[in-house]
């Protein structure tokens, strides 16, 4: 294990979260989670959330430390698995599952809907054309879900955004551009 992040909120507030030494593997700094939970504050507690690429899983955790009903981590790597499995003992979540899998094969499942999702692709695959596309048209989301994404800030412009999403926040830190959109 190489580091550690916190949850920053909620009933985990301090925790600490293990994150696997994985290339590509880059959690949400605490800064960005923190901004993007105040921009959630009002629409998080009691919805069901998607993390799809969960990674370190701090998304979704947070998300149920501040009082989501159910959160999905979907991740394809055995050994962030477990440790994600690890994190939902410790903490006792039993609003959180874990499913080991590939998120564009969790996508051609039959769907269960959405009021949040999280974004957040490895980068340089262009992964995010495809998933936003398979969230929308295939019935991921509620009617008016939210979707966080993050993507490289060298991209520019989110161009490939289904024509019922509008972007109503939008963060630059670093090198990455976080947005939050919400289905119109």
């Amino acid at each position: 294990m190489l580091g550690k992040i916190r949850i920053i909120a909620g009933q985990w507030r301090g925790r600490k979260l293990l994150v696997p030494d994985k290339p590509g593997l880059r959690p949400t700094p605490d800064r960005v989670r923190e901004t993007l939970f105040n921009w959630l504050t009002v629409d998080l507690p009691g919805r069901r959330c998607l993390d799809l690429f969960a990674g370190s899983g701090a998304l979704g955790l947070e998300a149920a430390s501040r009082g989501a009903r159910e959160v999905v981590l979907v991740e394809k790597d055995r050994e962030i698995v477990q440790t994600l499995h690890q994190h939902i003992l410790t903490f006792g979540a039993s609003q959180v599952k874990v499913i080991h899998t590939d998120a564009l094969v969790f996508l051609k499942r039959p769907p269960t809907p959405f009021e949040i999702v999280f974004l957040d692709p490895p980068f340089g695959y262009n992964l995010l054309p495809l998933c936003c596309t398979l969230l929308e048209e295939q019935g991921w989301l509620s009617p008016e879900a939210m979707v966080y994404i993050e993507m490289e800030r060298q991209l520019g412009e989110p161009t490939f955004l289904p024509s019922t999403w509008q972007v109503v926040r939008r963060l630059n830190a670093g090198q990455v551009t976080s947005l939050l959109v919400r289905r119109r």
